[in-house]
Formats: structure tokens, C-alpha cells, sequence
């Protein structure tokens, strides 16, 4: 760690409550995404199971997954410029609607492969919509030094939702078809009912100031990003992580094929990643208050870059899926840091362009590392491919001890009377 950074925010006053709205704010997030990634399982196996069709159910995926890309500007344009908790609202009753339609459907076994490609990409898109929403609302009702321990539970919910969708949402349509879908439903319905009761504003400075066009809001956002030199660094840093970590994820699955385990044993790994991400979340607000978000970083991809070799020593399910817990438990560390930072570091006028340009990046970064995955294993096999990226981590841990300095960070929140010059840091990277 340089001996010129700064923490990336305060440390946490205690053990202090974080207050109803925030746990409103977090159970009605939680259950809009449980609703989502059960029905987005629900969705791929009505598919499947309707038509028999691998294409079909490949096609309601990728409804599924598009939004991620096509619809994460133009939400965070919304989430700065329109009210949060109106534009939350409006999000679950759509996805309520959406999921409800198709439950109905197969219900009467009348599913239309159209009609599922569609509510999946309105209901992905939604979700999108309601979650930058809830990030950038998040800073507005918990106190100034209670935001890491908000964030660091927010992370734990979403790994611990992720580690439940799946099972849940098999388990269920071998009961019923329809039974996923009716869950997702009544979890939408359970989002919209937390809503009405936050009493606090979910907005904070007023967005008057910025550019008239959607094209020109998120050029803002962009900008900004660029002229942050940490956040700027940290994030080319963590897309390329993504890049490997996709190719990585093809590789595990061409491993245990070539050696003729069970394909079951991928469940079971991604299980006990699952619960290495939600162990490292539940200790990210305290790792902020005692490590440097820069050196987090730096050591975090180091160990990724020592530990991902074993991928091409062995086939054992139990070593891998040790492997993938600690690189979940490092990765949830370094969301829960990096996402304090930029919480605390980003005006409120651009905290919802800011968090989907992130996300665009990032997805992206997913998108291109499944096509490199499958190019890197055809060249040099699983082994071959794992040892690659391996040796590709390693490049990126040694660039990780360039990333700039660290600097001070200034919170004001729920002060509104703050202006957005005070809660930025030039481009040297130092506050104003």
C-alpha cells in the first residue's frame, strides 16, 4: 500500500443502527431480485421444456441477459433525472405484470416462445432500472459513517439471492410450472409493498444542472469517471479481471468434462463459491475500515493470480470449488470497497449514470471473456487455457502496483446542502 493513500471513505461509526428506511430500502431490493433470478431460471426451462428447443431456450436467455448491455445507460439516465422511488415502484409493478402474464400462460399451457423472450427482457430490464435506482438511493437514508456497513450488507444479499435462484427455481418447476413464476410474482408484490413506507427522499441534489440529452447526460458520466484517476485505474483493472474470470468459468466446465466428472460437480462448486462471495461481503465493511481500497486491489488480484493455476492442476470438484470460494470471497471484498468508494466519492446528480456505466463496462468485459474463453481453449486446451490466464492475472497483478494514489474522500450525506464540487476530487486525484 502507498504511503499516500488515504482510506476510501470513513470508517464506520460502531455498531450503530442503520435505520428503517435502509432495511426497507434493502428487503424491498432483496426481493425484486429474488423475484428475478428465479423467474430468469424459470424462463430458460419453461423454454426448454415447451418446445424442446436448446435455440428457443437459448434465445429467452439471451432476451434475458440483454439489458444488462442494452439497457444499463439509458436506466441510469432515469435514476438521476426521475424520482428513485417512483421509478422503483413503477419497476416491480412491471416486473409483477410481466412474470404474473407467464404464470398464467403455462398455467394453461399456452406459452408462446415470444411471449417468454419478451418477459424476460422486460423483466431483466426493470431489474436493472430498480437496482441502479436502489444503489444510488442507499447513500440518502443511512448516516454518513454507517454507508460501508449498508453497502457490505447490500453485497451479502445479492450473493446470498444469487446462491438461491437457481435451486430454488428447479426445485419448484419440477413441483409445477407455474410455481417459480407465482413465487417470483408474490416477491415483486412483497417489493412493492416496502416502498411507500421509506419516509426519506431517495434524491438528494437537485438535477437541474445537467445536460438536456440522454446522450449528453451519460458523456457526463463517462467524463467524470475519466477524470478520476483511482476510480479511472480501478475500473480498467477489475474489467479486465472479468475478461478472465468469464474465460475461467468455460475452462472449470471443459476440465471436469475431459475428465469425466459429473456435470452436477458445476452446482456444487458454484454452491460453495456462493458462500465464499457472502462470507467476503460480510466482512467487507470491516476490511474498508482497516485496509486501503488500493491495496486491496493490488492484493486481492495477486492472490487470484497465485491461486488459479490449481484450476489446471486438478480435477477434483472440492479443490476447484475451494479455488472459486476464495476468489468470491476476494471479489465480494473488493465490490463492497470499491463500490464505498464510489458511493461516497460521486455526486448524487450522477450516481445513477455513474453506477450504469460501471455496469456497461463490466458486462461487456463478460461478454468479450466468454468469446476469448473459447478461442484460448481451443489453442491450448483446459490445462493449457487455465495456466494462460493464470499467467494473464499475473500481468495484471503486477500492473495493480501502479494504480495511483488514493485520494481523501469527502462524504455529505443526507446533507443536501452540499454542492457536487464538494463531494468530487480533482484530477490529481486529491480533494478540493
Amino acid at each position: 500500500m502507498s504511503g499516500h493513500d488515504a482510506p476510501s471513505g470513513p470508517e464506520p461509526t460502531g455498531r450503530g443502527r442503520l435505520g428503517r428506511d435502509f432495511l426497507l430500502l434493502w428487503a424491498g431490493a432483496g426481493f425484486t431480485l429474488f423475484g428475478a433470478r428465479v423467474s430468469g431460471v424459470a424462463y430458460s426451462l419453461t423454454a426448454l421444456w415447451q418446445t424442446g428447443s436448446a435455440t428457443v431456450a437459448g434465445i429467452v436467455g439471451f432476451a434475458a441477459a440483454a439489458p444488462s448491455l442494452l439497457v444499463q445507460l439509458p436506466a441510469g439516465v432515469l435514476v438521476d433525472r426521475w424520482d428513485r422511488r417512483r421509478l422503483m415502484i413503477a419497476s416491480d409493478l412491471g416486473c409483477l405484470l410481466s412474470t404474473a402474464s407467464v404464470a398464467v400462460a403455462a398455467g394453461v399451457g399456452q406459452v408462446l416462445p415470444a411471449h417468454l423472450a419478451a418477459a424476460a427482457f422486460v423483466q431483466a430490464g426493470l431489474a436493472v432500472v430498480h437496482r441502479l435506482a436502489e444503489r444510488a438511493g442507499a447513500r440518502q437514508v443511512v448516516p454518513a459513517g454507517q454507508l460501508p456497513r449498508a453497502l457490505s450488507r447490500n453485497e451479502a444479499r445479492s450473493q446470498g439471492i444469487g446462491l438461491l435462484g437457481l435451486p430454488v427455481g428447479s426445485l419448484l418447476f419440477d413441483v409445477s410450472r407455474p410455481a417459480p413464476l407465482v413465487l417470483a410474482a408474490l416477491a415483486h408484490a412483497a417489493a412493492l409493498a416496502t416502498l411507500p413506507w421509506i419516509r426519506q427522499p431517495l434524491q438528494g441534489e437537485s438535477p437541474s444542472s445537467a445536460p438536456a440529452g440522454p446522450a449528453s447526460q451519460i458523456t457526463e458520466a463517462a467524463r467524470w469517471i475519466w477524470r478520476q484517476p483511482f476510480l479511472r485505474a480501478g475500473l480498467l483493472l477489475i474489467t479486465a479481471t472479468n475478461v478472465l474470470f468469464q474465460a475461467l468459468s468455460l475452462v472449470v466446465m471443459v476440465v471436469i468434462h475431459d475428465s469425466g466428472g459429473p456435470a452436477g460437480s458445476l452446482g456444487v462448486m458454484g454452491a460453495v463459491a456462493g458462500v465464499g462471495g457472502i462470507l467476503g461481503a460480510i466482512c467487507g465493511s470491516r476490511t474498508i475500515g482497516r485496509l486501503r481500497l488500493r491495496g486491496v486491489l493490488i492484493g486481492g488480484v495477486s492472490i487470484w493470480a497465485l491461486v488459479i493455476p490449481l484450476v489446471g492442476l486438478t480435477a477434483d470438484p472440492v479443490l476447484i470449488g475451494s479455488v472459486f470460494a476464495l476468489t468470491s470471497f476476494l471479489g465480494s471484498i473488493m465490490n463492497v470497497s470499491g463500490g464505498i468508494y464510489q458511493a461516497q466519492l460521486t455526486p448524487d446528480s450522477l450516481q445513477g449514470r455513474t453506477s450504469a456505466v460501471i455496469g456497461m463496462v463490466t458486462a461487456g468485459a463478460g461478454s468479450l471473456g466468454l468469446l476469448a474463453g473459447g478461442l484460448v481453449l481451443d489453442w491450448f486446451g483446459g490445462r493449457g487455457a487455465a495456466f494462460t490466464i493464470a499467467a494473464l492475472m499475473a500481468v495484471l497483478a503486477l500492473a495493480s502496483t501502479r494504480l495511483p494514489p488514493l485520494g481523501p474522500v469527502a462524504v455529505a450525506v443526507p446533507d443536501r446542502s452540499a454542492t457536487p464540487a464538494e463531494s468530487t476530487t480533482s484530477p490529481e486525484g486529491h480533494h478540493r
